[in-house]
């Protein structure tokens, strides 16, 4: 039986460990607004520093059984490793065409897509409350595409590609909450540098863009997941849900205090409302269904 001194101290540090995810994530759009390299470079970049840091994470957790690991992870694995590239390699796609804010209020929504797609492919039952919860989501996300259709198609496509193949990498992650999914993690970024290795032009990144690759792949990634799968495992999911928002907050803030970049008042209506569902889904009293939080289910994410 846990004390309830250990009870407390497992619940602050995983609060402490959730939050320092939040914080790592929010830097991402600061970090891209200083990059000179093209789209591609930018991504693929981050992907190799993050390969490195995620694969020392692994051979660490996984003590000698890092292939064995990866094998085990069959077709759910696989689908983790595409989507989740699919996600980190628009995320960064995204903040080339349009504002932080948007891609974060965005991303916010990618439980309430989980939910969603469990039910329309695994049958997942979904209470009344989700229903709510995704119906909001649909009027907010609304409202953000029709304010982001002036600055072009990719400000609308890339940040809803990067919340769909998210909510896939939930949903597989959840179907294996079996095994770890960060060998796949670390897969994915792999394969980001494979698709992308055409497209790379080193010449375009100067010697501060390297710099900054490193601690986005280092800190804003690998540190962020890292410390997600830690805190997962000692909060309830609806408690992570709501503190992985600090990262809608201060993602926006870092670059309106940097760059005076200031969201557009769509993007600010829209995203309150995407964040009103969350909210309203994650504090439910009681959730025996436990699809309607599924970003807990998740030892993998891709905030950025």
């Amino acid at each position: 039986m846990v004390s309830t001194g250990n009870a407390r101290r497992r619940t602050r540090n995983g609060r402490i460990a959730i939050l320092g995810a939040a914080v790592a994530w929010s830097t991402a759009g600061l970090a891209q607004h200083a990059l000179d390299a093209t789209a591609a470079t930018q991504i693929a970049g981050r992907a190799f520093f993050a390969f490195l840091f995620l694969l020392g994470v692994v051979v660490f957790t996984e003590r000698g059984r890092a292939i064995g690991s990866l094998r085990s992870l069959g077709r759910s694995g696989i689908i983790v490793t595409v989507a989740l590239a699919i996600s980190s390699g628009t995320f960064l796609f995204a903040l080339n065409y349009t504002s932080v804010a948007n891609v974060l209020f965005f991303q916010a929504a990618a439980p309430m897509f989980a939910a969603f797609l469990a039910w329309a492919f695994m049958s997942e039952r979904i209470t009344a409350r989700t229903w709510l919860a995704i119906a909001v989501t649909a009027v907010g996300m609304s409202v953000m595409v029709a304010g982001s259709l002036d600055a072009g198609a990719l400000a609308v496509l890339l940040p809803f590609v990067m919340t769909a193949s998210f909510a896939v990498v939930i949903v597989a992650t959840r179907h294996r909450q079996d095994v770890s999914m960060l060998p796949a993690t670390c897969a994915s970024q792999v394969l980001v540098l494979v698709v992308l290795s055409p497209f790379i032009s080193i010449g375009s990144a100067t010697g501060s863009d390297w710099t900054i690759f490193l601690l986005l792949g280092f800190f804003q990634m690998g540190l962020g997941l890292t410390l997600l799968t830690i805190g997962a495992r000692m909060l309830p999911s609806a408690e992570v849900a709501l503190l992985t928002l600090l990262e809608v907050v201060l993602g926006p803030l870092w670059v309106w205090l940097a760059y005076s970049e200031q969201p557009t008042a769509t993007t600010l209506l829209g995203g309150a409302i995407i964040t009103a569902a969350v909210i309203v889904q994650t504090t439910a009293s009681e959730d025996p269904d436990p699809v309607s939080a599924p970003v807990l289910a998740v030892p993998v994410r891709d905030s950025g």
